[in-house]
């Protein structure tokens, strides 16, 4: 365990100190953790391939023209 000061409005102190309760209570801890995570966690990127994986590409039009340029003489 470590101790952590942390300042917070007048009203929240109550919630601070019953999230902290239920971090380390072993009955609510893992559940706890994970809403706090879900909703206040962003991600890590795991590089351009993942970031593309989890991109919402539905409606988007992923179709080339078969124009291949002017031609040119070489």
């Amino acid at each position: 365990m470590v101790r952590v000061e942390v300042k917070v409005r007048k009203e929240d102190v109550a919630l601070v100190r019953s999230v902290a309760r239920a971090l380390t209570d072993p009955a609510h801890e893992a559940e706890a953790r994970a809403a706090l995570r879900q909703r206040f966690v962003e991600p890590r990127a795991k590089g351009l391939k993942a970031l593309l994986a989890a991109a919402p590409l539905e409606g988007i039009d992923l179709e080339r023209s078969g124009d291949t340029g002017r031609a040119v003489d070489l």
